[in-house]
């Protein structure tokens, strides 16, 4: 015999609780011959099915108007989530806003190449994860002798390059890319903020500004 749940409970662990939010899920799930007016409680194979209604029907999204932008134009209805982890788009995590921002930026401005001068041994790595399937990187060490060849070739082959200066980032390093000339200046970013959010929305606003 199948268990059954409680079917507000049910929608707040995927983020509807806001009333109009968790009005209007319910109001699809009657639709769909799931619930009706004043039930309580859906039995769990019931549950499965209302899920890939609701998957199927909107686009959980946050408060965040870029994570709305994205919400409106993916063909579903946004459904506003809270707490912002269910969010579709950026889970809820500054960085992960920031990460798919800046994927965006690029492309609109037609940067597909980006060296990252600096950083941590882990922040590295988790913009390798989380950026290098969707654009071009190359992560310098800022704590590694960089010869003043090897920082000009990385200069010839970017579209953008972020010195991040408020990391782990040697002088000696990032001169190579923060005096590499005229010819270099237009794609360098000298980022003096902590956090993988702030160095992105630099970026972003670099960008924004070299249009």
């Amino acid at each position: 015999m199948s268990s059954d749940q409680d079917i507000d409970v049910w929608m707040a662990a995927r983020g509807i609780t806001l009333p109009d939010a968790r009005a209007r899920a319910r109001a699809v799930l009657t639709e769909a011959g799931l619930t009706r007016d004043g039930k309580q409680r859906m039995s769990e194979p019931k549950l499965l099915k209302a899920a890939e209604v609701l998957d199927g029907r909107f686009f959980s999204v946050c408060a965040d108007a870029a994570c709305l932008k994205v919400a409106q134009a993916s063909g579903k209805e946004p459904l506003r989530v809270e707490p912002r982890s269910h969010c579709a788009r950026c889970g809820g995590s500054a960085n992960r806003r920031a990460e798919v921002a800046f994927v965006e930026s690029c492309r609109r401005h037609g940067v597909r190449k980006v060296v990252i001068v600096g950083g941590s041994p882990a922040v590295r790595e988790e913009l390798e994860e989380k950026l290098g399937d969707q654009i071009d990187l190359r992560m310098v060490d800022g704590t590694e002798r960089r010869t003043s060849d090897r920082a000009r070739s990385d200069l010839d082959w970017a579209d953008l390059v972020l010195v991040w200066g408020a990391t782990e980032l040697h002088h000696k390093v990032s001169g190579h890319y923060t005096h590499g000339g005229p010819a270099y200046s237009h794609k360098v970013v000298h980022v003096v903020r902590r956090g993988v959010a702030a160095l992105l929305e630099e970026a972003m606003t670099h960008l924004e500004r070299a249009r």
